[in-house]
């Protein structure tokens, strides 16, 4: 009898684990679907604009030389972008572990916006689920513990808005259509092997200086003040990204592998290690 007593409240416990599993995962999707819509509203997908020698009249020569490099004549302005990584990130300071990361990204360029979906691993079937969201000039951030328990969140603000804005700049080189001119990106000549992009979306401005090699790709970007997030506030800190391992996919150009780099007082943070492991254009 009391075998069958224990069993029975096992056998209650475990079910009552999976209900509260399944409801959890029904609310991720559910979360994660209104975030991508919340991306998706305000995109003007259906541009249909095409890039040409035309684009490139009075770009620096490095930056033209890269676009040369990385476009084909004819080829079609991106318009939203989906994409995978996976890789190693710090969720500290240098002390902190590497934890591996899976993540999904969706993009829009009309406007700039992204959403940024990664889990960390943790301890077998525990991970962090973090989020993060700029749309409409405005950027969000979301800590969760398994994408159910909310842990932190980063509301709206000129700081993270504009560190968010960054991003969208330093990552163009996966969808670089989003570079040119005639997508609202400025440049100047620095020398014969950088220029500095600017771009601006409402009242939220972000700058760049690109660094190219010898191969005409990007392999540095780098700004003296992107805003890190240091206990309840922001402090502009000198940022880098590197980019490296150009491949060619779907008849672009583009780096499938970077780093990201704060540059700290007492030393460098590397903070972020990922790869490309998809790349799809005109979806999200």
């Amino acid at each position: 009898m009391r075998t069958a007593r224990v069993l029975k409240g096992t056998t209650g416990a475990v079910v009552a684990f999976l209900i509260a599993v399944l409801a959890g995962i029904l609310w991720l999707r559910r979360e994660t679907a209104r975030w991508i819509d919340e991306l998706r509203r305000p995109a003007n997908t259906e541009r249909e604009m095409v890039f040409t020698a035309e684009d490139l009249e009075d770009l620096p020569a490095p930056v033209r030389a890269y676009l040369e490099n990385t476009l084909q004549e004819g080829q079609p302005y991106v318009d939203s972008v989906r994409l995978k990584q996976h890789g190693k990130l710090r969720l500290g300071d240098t002390s902190s572990p590497w934890r591996p990361f899976t993540a999904t990204q969706r993009v829009t360029v009309d406007p700039p916006g992204f959403f940024w979906d990664a889990s960390i691993s943790l301890v077998p079937f525990v991970s962090f689920r973090i989020r993060d969201l700029f749309r409409d000039g405005n950027g969000s951030a979301e800590v969760s513990l398994s994408g159910v328990i909310p842990l932190d969140r980063g509301e709206p603000s000129q700081e993270l808005n504009e560190a968010e804005l960054v991003r969208y700049l330093a990552e163009a080189v996966w969808y670089p259509t989003a570079l040119l001119p005639s997508e609202g990106v400025q440049w100047e000549p620095i020398d014969d092997r950088t220029a500095e992009a600017t771009i601006d979306h409402g009242d939220v401005s972000a700058s760049l200086t690109f660094s190219f090699n010898e191969d005409d790709e990007v392999t540095r970007v780098y700004t003296e003040g992107r805003y890190r997030r240091v206990a309840d506030g922001f402090e502009p800190t000198p940022w880098s990204g590197y980019w490296n391992n150009y491949q060619t996919r779907n008849g672009i150009r583009i780096p499938m592998e970077g780093e990201v780099v704060w540059h700290l007082p007492d030393g460098d943070l590397e903070a972020w290690q990922g790869q490309l492991t998809e790349i799809h254009y005109d979806e999200l």
